[in-house]
């Protein structure tokens, strides 16, 4: 498969959710590999790519300047990208090799959620970087990703990379704005476009307006503990006009430590993967348009030998090979299958499904629906009943489903009238569990198939 047969991606009419151009639906579910051009060799991307195929994902969000001193540590085959820390210089090998490895993942039918680069290079707040863009530079080098990628149609642009747009002491603006100008010049605004946030931010703070900007996005992060309310920051940029897909592209890593920036104490346990679905799910279901999964050797593709970033030593866990095939990244796909079996353009988040208390924190539970009754979904992080109104379906009577976002099974409970109100206690020998109502005229079958 060649780049080119991949259709580009898009916003959808009403604004909400992402299409390819040729009307599709497209679930965003985005793998974190910030450090794969820096650090993997061919063979490695590869095997990385074949991996993530699998387990349906189909982004991959990855760096051009990388974070973990990209300028000035060489990648695999000893390539710098830029000549003399210049961004009008870029280095032709180097770029040839990001090249390759963008056309492998579009031959595993993969998009690159590509970072032309890590925020440390415009906003010195903290990191290697150096800081070496400026206004005029951005532009230059902006049109250079944009004319090399042009055709490359399995790109997604995403600015930024860990930094605010804008800090008290300055005002980064006008040179994410320059560097976006550049591409856009470049690809003829053929381009799907964000923004990649710090942790606890959204673009919706500083970019919301930026015609540039396609789509909101934010990192919930992993300082703020587990349970941190994504879902609250999903409606705020949901409600926000003019109307932009919004998503989380990233949530807490799997088996990062549970613990504030910068001490990452370890003593506090890890992130499992329960704690990655509550967050996946209650941001999907809150309006989010996909979401990004992480796990924290990934990112930075660690080996043995390397620091682990962000932990203290004797704390290592896994190496990048070995968490490819983490729970968290096995079961993330079962969210992917349950969106997309059901209508996918008019779905709307609504907690007025919910008859009984929604919950705070951990206990917090979430809906969406169908906007002509077709299917509600309602995520239990937890296996507590939940009271349902079941007047939000369209027809007489409704299937009730569990659906397990550990495996993807479905079990049918039944048929029910759709008045009232109705009270589903759920298995208890998992965790967290989704209840699915369909009208039983839509003869959807099972949740997830």
């Amino acid at each position: 498969m060649n780049a080119s047969i991949l259709p580009r991606v898009q916003v959808s009419r009403n604004g909400r959710f992402l299409v390819t151009e040729t009307g599709e639906p497209f679930f965003w579910l985005g793998d974190t590999a910030w450090e794969l051009f820096h650090r993997l060799t061919r063979e490695e991307a590869a095997l990385y790519f074949t991996n993530r195929q699998q387990k349906r994902f189909n982004v991959v969000q990855a760096v051009a300047l990388a974070e973990l001193d990209g300028l000035h540590t060489p990648n695999v085959n000893g390539e710098r990208p830029l000549l003399d820390d210049d961004p009008t210089r870029p280095n032709e090998a180097y770029f040839a090799y990001v090249d390759e490895l963008i056309q492998m993942a579009a031959e595993q039918g993969l998009y690159v959620g590509l970072l032309p680069t890590w925020g440390d290079k415009v906003t010195p707040l903290w990191g290697v970087g150096p800081a070496v863009f400026d206004e005029e530079n951005a532009r230059v080098y902006g049109r250079f990703l944009g004319e090399r990628y042009r055709d490359q149609t399995n790109v997604i642009w995403v600015l930024g990379g860990d930094r605010p747009a804008v800090t008290d002491e300055a005002d980064y603006r006008p040179i994410w704005r320059a560097m976006a100008m550049g591409i856009n010049e470049a690809t003829d605004g053929l381009t799907l476009m964000t923004y990649h946030p710090m942790g606890g931010h959204s673009t919706s703070a500083w970019l919301h307006n930026e015609p540039w900007l396609d789509v909101n996005m934010m990192q919930s992060g992993h300082g703020a503990g587990r349970d941190a309310p994504v879902w609250e920051r999903i409606e705020r940029d949901y409600g926000l006009h003019p109307v932009k897909p919004t998503l989380d592209a990233e949530p807490n890593y799997e088996d990062h430590p549970v613990s504030p920036w910068p001490t990452w104490d370890p003593a506090n346990g890890f992130y499992r993967d329960h704690d990655i679905r509550k967050q996946v799910y209650r941001s999907v279901f809150a309006g989010g348009c996909g979401v990004t999964y992480g796990h924290h050797a990934i990112w930075q593709m660690y080996v043995p030998g390397r620091r682990l970033m962000n932990q203290p030593p004797g704390y290592e866990e896994h190496d990048w090979r070995e968490a490819l095939d983490r729970p968290g990244a096995q079961q993330v796909q079962h969210l992917r299958i349950l969106m997309e079996s059901r209508p996918f353009l008019s779905r709307v988040p609504d907690q007025s499904i919910l008859a009984s208390e929604a919950g705070r924190s951990g206990q917090h539970v979430r809906a969406t629906r169908d906007a002509g009754g077709s299917y509600a979904f309602v995520y239990l992080p937890l296996p507590l009943p939940a009271t349902v109104r079941m007047d939000v379906l369209s027809g007489d009577t409704a299937n009730a489903w569990w659906y397990d976002p550990c495996n993807g099974e479905a079990t049918l409970i039944g048929q029910f009238p759709t008045t009232g109100r109705r009270t589903f206690s759920p298995p208890g020998h998992r965790p967290d569990w989704v209840l699915v109502l369909d009208d039983a005229t839509k003869d959807f079958g099972p949740p997830g198939l």
